[in-house]
Formats: structure tokens, C-alpha cells, sequence
């Protein structure tokens, strides 16, 4: 029995503000260790929880968006069962996109405020009216592409092999569904393969968005920017932040879709019993 729109939306945005506020400091650190002012300059250990409540106003919408999508596309996609995999890659993708309409704006906050782009001592909103004030809307979607463009092979990657585990486990134990804390492994392992994997993608995306140069003005193409870090800094620059990433996404994932599932599970079973 398939969750229902409603109960994608309650479930992804609880899904997501808990891992979004848990994981906060982790994410922090892997943002000022993939920065181009280096570790040190954009806060070191200090102060990370800057950013936090543009994270609080974005998180729960976003994920709540993706659930939704990703949960409707899973059931109406004409695909064949042979052809899940497909079917789960092009549901999550497509629900990326409707996250990233909602997370980019407050993740272009985070990331200046985590490394006091704007300086120290202001909230998420002073930081969003400075924003605004220099760029406009734009300024807001400042790495819109390649954050679609992180989070679409991410998922891609994650989504297919979330769902195979699951299957997998599922067959070896012999029912169905799975356990709130079943899931969560599954999701564990899937969202740390995913990370580690598409780290040199957040790099870029981290870097676009921490540019403070005037939007109204041309910028330097991701095949540039990917170059110019690779000759300048190496191929460890690219892989900044990965352990920090596949640590947090790794603990991330078990969070995210175990309290998915746990939620949405108590949802529907409330649905059912009412039904009844």
C-alpha cells in the first residue's frame, strides 16, 4: 500500500528537518573545507551553527516536495517491472528538481553564512536582505545548475540502489515491508556509496555558490571552474570535504529515509485502521 500525497508530505518534510538540523555542524565543516578561502578562514570549528535558520525554513518544505514527487512518479511512470531501476531514477531525478526550487535559496545562505562571507555576527535573514539587495532574485539561484546536476547523479545512484537493498533485504527476510530501522541501513549504504562518489560535484557546487562576484556579470562555465581547481589545487581539492560528506550523508541517510519510512509507515497504518 503506497503512501498517499499527504502522507509524502508530512513524511519527507519531518524526513527532512531531522536530518537537516542533526547534521548541521557536519555539514558545516565539510562547506569551509571545500571553500576556496580554505578551512581556517571560513570559521575553522568555530561558530557551526551559522546558517541554521535558513536550514530550518528550507528543510522541510524541500523534502516534502521531493517525497511527493518521487512517491506520485513511482506510482503513475508507465515503466514495465523489468525496468524499475528505471523507473525509481527518473521519479528521483524529477524530484530533485522540485526540491531544488525550494533548498537552493536558503543553501546559497547557508553556505555564506557557514563561512562568514558576509562577516561575522549577522542572521539568516540580515544575510538573505544583503543578498537580495545586491543581486535580486537571481542571486538566490546562484548555482541552481549545478546543484541539479549534483543532486541528479546522486540520486540517481542513491534512489536504484536504496530501493534494490531494500528489495534484497526484504527477500531475505522474507516479508514485507521493511522496518523503520531496516530501511534506515539500506539508506545508510546507499546515501554513503552516493556521497562519496559525487563529492567533486558539491565541490563545484559549494565553490558557485560561495562566488561573491556581481551575478549581472559573466561567470567562469563549471568545465572552467572544474579545470582551474584541478591545475590550481589538485585532485585533492576535488575531493575536499569527502569524509565529512560521506560521513554525514552515510548517518544522513539512515536518518532521512528510516524517519521517512517510520512516519509515512504510521501514517498509512493509522489510514488503514480507519478505513477498517
Amino acid at each position: 500500500m503506497p503512501p498517499t500525497f499527504v502522507e509524502s508530505l508530512i513524511a519527507g518534510g519531518a524526513a527532512g528537518t531531522a536530518v537537516d538540523l542533526l547534521f548541521f555542524p557536519i555539514d558545516t565543516l565539510k562547506t569551509r573545507l571545500q571553500s576556496a578561502q580554505g578551512f581556517t578562514h571560513a570559521g575553522g570549528f568555530k561558530g557551526i551553527y551559522k546558517g541554521i535558520g535558513s536550514v530550518v525554513v528550507g528543510s522541510a518544505p524541500g523534502a516534502a516536495a521531493f517525497f511527493c514527487t518521487y512517491d506520485t512518479m513511482k506510482k503513475t511512470l508507465p515503466f514495465p517491472d523489468h525496468l524499475a531501476p528505471v523507473k525509481h531514477v527518473v521519479s528521483a531525478s524529477l524530484g530533485e528538481i522540485a526540491a531544488c526550487l525550494i533548498r537552493v535559496p536558503t543553501e546559497v545562505i547557508k553556505t555564506r553564512m557557514q563561512t562568514s562571507s558576509y562577516g561575522t555576527g549577522l542572521s539568516s535573514f540580515a544575510a538573505a536582505r544583503i543578498l537580495w539587495t545586491n543581486d535580486g532574485l537571481k542571486g538566490f539561484y546562484r548555482g541552481f545548475g549545478i546543484t541539479v546536476m549534483r543532486e541528479i547523479p546522486f540520486t540517481s545512484l542513491q534512489f536504484p540502489l536504496y530501493e534494490l537493498l531494500k528489495l534484497r533485504l526484504s527477500g531475505a527476510l522474507g516479508r514485507k515491508p521493511l522496518h523503520a530501522h531496516e530501511a534506515a541501513i539500506c539508506g545508510s549504504i546507499a546515501g554513503g556509496f552516493s556521497a562519496a562518489v559525487t563529492t567533486p560535484l558539491d565541490v563545484l557546487k559549494t565553490r558557485v555558490m560561495l562566488d561573491m562576484r556581481d551575478s549581472t556579470l559573466p561567470s567562469p562555465s563549471l568545465l572552467s571552474r572544474f579545470r582551474t581547481i584541478y591545475v590550481e589545487e589538485g585532485t585533492r581539492a576535488l575531493f575536499a570535504g569527502v569524509a565529512p560528506r560521506t560521513m554525514w550523508i552515510s548517518a544522513g541517510g539512515a536518518v532521512f529515509l528510516g524517519v521517512y519510512e517510520w512516519v509515512a509507515g504510521g501514517l498509512m497504518s493509522s489510514r488503514h485502521d480507519t478505513e477498517k
